[in-house]
């Protein structure tokens, strides 16, 4: 779960504005990928880089807020980008994410514990990336969770049961060869 407000308004160029929506609605299976949320480009008369219509907007930075809803922590991944223009299908416009991982044992956990959860965060996003997949002139930030937990003694248990049987099958059948 992630959230984060920023509306950042074109300071030259067309008239624009630059937003950030977290996907709240993410259901991740650990370990899987995930994306935290879209940057979108807002802009009526923006077009292509090759038209050279488009927004300069100043540089920022961004506290990225992620909730781990299953362990009741929280955590800020920081986002600083410099100054840059932004078209609908390119951008001189990258935002540097640190730290690159919240979880256990990390910076920048603001309050409760992890637990045994990892989130990760692709370093850098580029704004309005024409690979990214997302609707043109909007950018997905994305990133993976995955889980150090340890299996409980039970499990472990019924794993080493299972590894004993089959050593004594295996040596059971090479004596009677």
């Amino acid at each position: 779960n992630s959230s984060g407000n920023l509306v950042l308004n074109s300071s030259s160029g067309r008239d624009a504005t630059l937003a950030f929506v977290p996907d709240l609605n993410t259901v991740n299976a650990v370990p899987g990928n995930v994306n935290f949320g879209n940057f979108t480009l807002a802009c009526g008369t923006c077009s292509t880089q090759a038209s050279g219509a488009g927004s300069f907007f100043n540089a920022f930075t961004f506290n990225l807020v992620i909730t781990d809803v299953t362990d009741g922590a929280t955590g800020i991944f920081v986002g600083s980008a410099s100054a840059g223009a932004v078209y609908l299908d390119a951008s001189t416009i990258t935002v540097n994410w640190l730290p690159m991982q919240l979880g256990p044992g990390t910076t920048n956990v603001t309050s409760g514990n992890f637990g045994p959860t990892f989130f990760q965060i692709s370093p850098q996003t580029k704004i309005v990336n024409p690979t990214s997949g997302a609707q043109i002139g909007s950018t997905t930030v994305q990133g993976s969770i995955s889980s150090s937990a340890i299996p409980e003694p039970a499990t472990l248990s019924l794993v080493g049961g299972a590894l004993l049987g089959f050593g004594l099958l295996r040596r059971k059948k090479g004596l009677s060869l």
